[in-house]
């Protein structure tokens, strides 16, 4: 369904309805009708002008709010309600269901013919199972605190029903799905714990599995579900249900035997290999487990239906899930000196020149912060740790500037739109940055040198709080637009390949890490670029690691991350990344960040 124009109240709708009512313009008083009805679903005013219409047509008014193409919201509810008015309720519910599942947090069925006794008695009880069924699957599980309300006149219509058909089955298990989704667990096992006495049946001891588990009675819930897989052994979706329950209370060896039961049944069976993946990945942690489902997902596009393993294992994960935040004393600095107004930003000691990045940074936020290096020590952090033929920066003695120009305005204003500190997964990241393909590899470098202004919306004001995570969202989604420039080119004589690699191997910055996360996620999506980029990976850990033995590498967490999260990396390497990487634990906001940082990687 479209959204509807909303310039008009709800008020100012009635009165053009009234309007062309009087002018017995019927069809155009419908469509003032609806666009109120679309902003006060409830309003008792919009109703009496509906009745008034449907009078005025003389056929109930049923047909002045037709369902041809794509229909307004507000006409769907008025023809619900039409319907309901000329003898045919089952029908208008369907409508009043559809419209919850475009907009669910808003009170469409909250008006007397659906909550009055009535209603339940003239339904049959499989249709009302079937309408119940439909709103559980129009809605989030469990729905949210504040959306609850807009569903109470459902709820009030299963409790009608059961009233009137207190021994039907389904109709108890459908009634109680609804009833644990906005929360009324006690009510929920009630009625699934009726139903599977009065008709036992795999999807009722399901139902009633599912109020248990809402409820904390893990046993209960085990028992409940072993008894579904007893009605049906070969619904192996139970299976799934079982491990999840299982594992979500630690019991994680039993989990995977029974995924194991269900994969023995039936290897392809999508449930049971997203689940099987994520468990064995909670189990050691070896992302290979969440290649090999990413893999899965590309090569069976018709699952049936949508499953959150990948991105469930992936979230608030380094790399995997979000861009980890920067580290050092100049991000510090800059951080306290754009959250704090009553600390004087001073100067930085070092003891060796900071990443480019973090320097220009704090230069564009925080022009009063003095950066005062002690000295550079070998190897030299200012030069690339390999030839390259093109570089980002230029530096004379310890200041830094941009050595390529500024990206188009064009450029700024696409990726302005696009960048993120957090993504699902990172075939999803890789997906998303598709909105960059058409930019020029002159704007993508210069994207990476000259960020652009943090937005004027809701993620840039929290961002605003962080400059350096912003231009690490720049930077990272810049590099994640090379992977699709040229895509036409082998990869290995790419232009995207060789500009990843010039950006890896050169200068210790920022950059470094986002065009390595860029290699990363082509490897994710693309099996047969792996061993090219295991090979990068190697290497390029094998040179921090070399090089910190020396000196401070500041990038050197991140990029072990960045390793513990490429797919078809040796054990001696990965085993290298889990060192690097226990050193310390992945870099967190300051403690007056991280409410803002699970706000931007919550989603």
């Amino acid at each position: 369904m479209p959204e509807d124009d909303r310039s008009l109240s709800a008020a100012e709708e009635l009165a053009l309805a009234r309007l062309a009512m009087d002018d017995g313009d019927l069809a155009h008083a419908a469509g003032h009708v609806a666009a109120a009805l679309a902003q006060a679903p409830t309003l008792p005013e919009v109703h009496e002008i509906l009745a008034r219409l449907a009078a005025a047509d003389g056929a109930g008014g049923v047909d002045l709010f037709p369902l041809q193409g794509q229909a307004y919201v507000g006409a769907v509810v008025a023809r619900a309600h039409l319907l309901a008015a000329t003898g045919r309720p089952a029908e208008g519910l369907d409508l009043l269901v559809a419209a919850t599942g475009h907009a669910p947090g808003t009170d469409w069925a909250g008006v007397p013919w659906v909550t009055t006794p009535e209603l339940a008695e003239r339904l049959e009880p499989e249709r009302t199972a079937r309408i119940l069924m439909q709103v559980c699957a129009a809605v989030s599980d469990p729905v949210p605190r504040a959306g609850r309300a807009a569903l109470a006149p459902y709820l009030a219509l299963a409790r009608n029903a059961v009233t009137v058909h207190p021994e039907h089955g389904l109709l108890l298990g459908a009634a109680s799905a609804l009833a644990r989704r906005v929360g009324e667990v006690d009510l929920a096992i009630r009625w699934a714990a009726r139903g599977v006495r009065v008709e036992p049946s795999k999807i009722g001891e399901v139902w009633l599995g599912y109020a248990y588990r809402s409820a904390g009675r893990t046993r209960e819930a085990l028992a409940a579900l072993g008894r579904a897989v007893e009605h049906e052994p070969d619904d192996l979706t139970v299976y799934a249900d079982l491990a999840g329950t299982l594992a979500d209370n630690g019991r994680l060896d039993e989990a995977l035997d029974w995924i194991d039961r269900a994969l023995a049944r039936d290897p392809s069976f999508d449930c049971a290999v997203h689940t099987a993946h994520r468990l064995r990945h909670q189990r050691d942690g070896d992302v290979a487990h969440l290649v090999a489902l990413a893999d899965f997902v590309r090569d069976h596009p018709d699952d049936t239906h949508e499953h959150g393993d990948l991105a469930e294992s992936c979230r608030s994960r380094p790399w995997l899930g979000q861009v980890t935040p920067a580290i050092g004393a100049v991000v510090d600095a800059l951080r306290q000196a754009v959250t704090d107004e009553h600390v004087g930003l001073g100067a930085v000691r070092l003891d060796s020149p900071a990443p480019p990045s973090a320097t220009r940074t704090a230069a564009t936020f925080a022009p009063g912060l003095r950066i005062e290096v002690a000295g550079v020590p070998d190897p030299d952090p200012r030069e690339p740790r390999r030839p390259v033929a093109s570089q980002l920066w230029r530096h004379d003695g310890t200041t830094v500037v941009p050595a390529v120009p500024p990206p188009s305005p064009e450029a700024t204003a696409r990726l302005r739109q696009l960048a993120h500190p957090a993504w699902p997964h990172p075939p999803a990241a890789y997906d998303a940055a598709v909105g960059l393909a058409t930019l020029e590899l002159a704007d993508l470098l210069g994207l990476l040198a000259h960020p652009p202004e943090v937005p004027p919306t809701a993620l840039g004001r929290v961002l605003g709080h962080d400059p350096s995570l912003w231009v690490r969202c720049v930077q990272v989604w810049a590099c994640l637009g090379l992977l699709h420039h040229r895509t036409d080119e082998p990869w290995a004589e790419s232009t995207r390949r060789r500009v990843l690699l010039d950006l890896v191997w050169g200068v210790e910055d920022w950059v470094t890490e986002a065009a390595l996360f860029a290699l990363v996620t082509a490897a994710w999506v693309d099996p047969a670029v792996r061993p090219d980029v295991a090979r990068v990976v190697t290497e390029r850990l094998a040179d921090v690691a070399a090089v910190a033995r020396t000196r401070a590498v500041p990038i050197a967490l991140s990029l072990a991350h960045l390793a513990l999260a490429s797919p078809a990396l040796d054990p001696e390497t990965a085993a290298l990344a889990a060192s690097l990487a226990a050193t310390r634990p992945a870099p967190r906001p300051r403690s007056r960040l991280r409410r803002l940082w699970r706000r931007l990687t919550s989603r």
